[in-house]
C-alpha cells in the first residue's frame, strides 16, 4: 500500500514540520504518532520521512531518505474561463488529481461580472483545494494557480500545442493531438464559460494561432470539459504521474 504523502514549507537540515491546523488534522483526523513513516515533499523533492513528535498544533519529521519521483510525460496548462465559483474549485480539485501543472482564471466576455475581482480574495482557499488534491493523489509538486487574466493575456501563453475547445464543428481533440509525441511537451487548453466563445473572441484566438478542437457532439459543462481534456491529454502522453 502506497505511503500517505504530505507537503512541508521546507526540509531543512534533514529535519521538517508541519504547523496549525494542518498539523491538527494529522493529530486528531489522520492519528499520526512517532515512529510511523510517510513521505514529503517541499514542492521540490519528495523523502521518506519519520515522525519525530506529533502535538496538536506540531508535527516534526525527521528526513530519512529522497524518494525518486517521476516527471510527468507532458506539461498542461488550463486557461478555465471563470464560472460560478463551486463549480470552479471543483474543476480545480479534480484537474490537480489529473496532473495540470498551471491553472490560468480567464475573463471572458461571457464570464459573469465581478467574478475577476472575486476570485483575488480566494486564493488561499484555493491553494489549500490543490494542496490537499495534490497529498491525495500524492503527486511531488503542487499545481501553480495564475492570478486571473483577461483573454488577450492568456493568449500570449506559450506552449509547445494550443488548443482552444470549441461545439462540435471543430475536429476532434484526439484526432487533433499530434502523432510525435515528446516527453515534456508543454499542452496549453482554453475553456470557455457558460454560453461559450463570442464571435469577437474567436478572431482573437485565431489571429494568436490557436487550435480549435472539440470534445464530440455533447454539449459539456466548462469544468466537465476541462477535465476530459486534462484526461485525453494525459492518456495520449502516457500517464505519468507528476
Amino acid at each position: 500500500m502506497a505511503r500517505r504523502r504530505f507537503f512541508v514549507d521546507s526540509v531543512q537540515s534533514g529535519h521538517a514540520r508541519i504547523i496549525g491546523p494542518d498539523a491538527h488534522h494529522l493529530t486528531r483526523v489522520l492519528r499520526v504518532e512517532p515512529g510511523q513513516q510517510f513521505e514529503i515533499s517541499d514542492n521540490q523533492h519528495v523523502y521518506l520521512a519519520e515522525v519525530e513528535s506529533a502535538r496538536k498544533d506540531l508535527v516534526s519529521f525527521a528526513v530519512r531518505e529522497k524518494v525518486p519521483a517521476v516527471q510527468p510525460a507532458v506539461r498542461t496548462t488550463i486557461l478555465a474561463s471563470l464560472i460560478r465559483f463551486e463549480r470552479f474549485e471543483w474543476l480545480l480539485e479534480k484537474a490537480t488529481e489529473l496532473g495540470v501543472e498551471r491553472v490560468v482564471p480567464v475573463e471572458a466576455e461571457r464570464s459573469e461580472r465581478g467574478l475577476e475581482q472575486a476570485a483575488a480574495k480566494r486564493s488561499t482557499r484555493w491553494n489549500r483545494i490543490v494542496r490537499e488534491a495534490s497529498e491525495q493523489s500524492r503527486r511531488a509538486r503542487l499545481p501553480e494557480i495564475d492570478a486571473a487574466v483577461g483573454l488577450g493575456e492568456a493568449l500570449r501563453t506559450a506552449a509547445t500545442y494550443r488548443y482552444v475547445l470549441e461545439e462540435a464543428e471543430a475536429p476532434l481533440l484526439l484526432s487533433a493531438l499530434p502523432a510525435h509525441r515528446q516527453p515534456g511537451d508543454v499542452v496549453a487548453v482554453l475553456v470557455g464559460p457558460e454560453g461559450g466563445w463570442t464571435d469577437r473572441e474567436r478572431e482573437q484566438m485565431a489571429r494568436a494561432g490557436w487550435c480549435p478542437v472539440s470534445l464530440g457532439p455533447q454539449i459539456l459543462r466548462a469544468e466537465t470539459a476541462a477535465i476530459a481534456v486534462l484526461a485525453i491529454v494525459h492518456a495520449a502522453w502516457g500517464g505519468a504521474g507528476v
